[in-house]
């Protein structure tokens, strides 16, 4: 059974519309434009109308699954429905959507996951026509038009995301995942080499102070070490 569907010209964003109103039950909510997105760790995400997917949907609860594993699948599912042949879109660690562009990473995309009573509520920004400028970034902005993937109209994407969210106990494997084991990176917190991506969806790093398994909610500015 599909979701129901909420579209709105505007909102201030669509997970907090669907905090504000749990007697929707499940349901997605998508919007043309949000004045006050958000990413993870409460960055500022750019939601202009007509530049991208801005989606969120109520969903039932994922019993034992780890959160983080979670939202890996929800954008792993989100992907193969962007991009169907599954060759350019990619999960970087935790659960941005990435893509290789002349050689270096770009983000394309991000996810947020909240429990809220018996309810999974996902957000997802995706950038489609648009991206914004932000300089200094480790992983630029960019689109889906840059990468030459067309997605079908908006209510339609909106719909068949939604659609792929109803399975998350189901294992998703994304075309490629960054960092893969031997990568060195680092975070404002430290260093090391990754050792690859644990079941539960923690980055397991080998570090000078020895073996670490980091969470999503531990770490920031994940980028290239060098």
């Amino acid at each position: 059974m599909d979701l129901p569907l909420i579209r709105l010209a505007e909102v201030d964003s669509t997970q907090a519309f669907l905090r504000r109103n749990p007697h929707l039950g499940f349901c997605a909510v998508l919007a043309d434009r949000q004045t006050e997105g958000r990413g993870r760790q409460g960055n500022r995400w750019e939601s202009a109308a007509g530049a991208g997917l801005w989606l969120s949907a109520a969903l039932p609860a994922c019993a034992g699954v780890a959160p983080g594993l979670v939202l890996q699948r929800a954008m792993t599912a989100a992907a193969g429905v962007l991009d169907p042949e599954r060759q350019v879109l990619g999960l970087k660690w935790p659960n941005d959507l990435v893509a290789w562009r002349g050689g270096r990473l770009v983000k394309v995309g991000g996810i947020l996951g909240e429990q809220v009573g018996g309810r999974l509520i996902l957000g997802l920004g995706v950038n489609l026509q648009s991206a914004p400028d932000i300089p200094g970034r480790a992983f630029p902005p960019a689109c889906l038009r840059d990468l030459g993937l067309t997605p079908p109209p908006i209510q339609l994407l909106a719909n068949h995301i939604a659609k792929s969210w109803r399975d998350l106990e189901r294992e998703f494997q994304p075309p490629f995942r960054w960092p893969e084991a031997g990568t060195p990176i680092r975070w404002e917190e430290g260093q090391g080499t990754c050792l690859g991506w644990e079941p539960d969806g923690r980055l397991k790093v080998a570090t000078s102070a020895g073996l670490q398994r980091l969470s999503a909610g531990e770490v920031r500015g994940l980028g290239l070490d060098g």
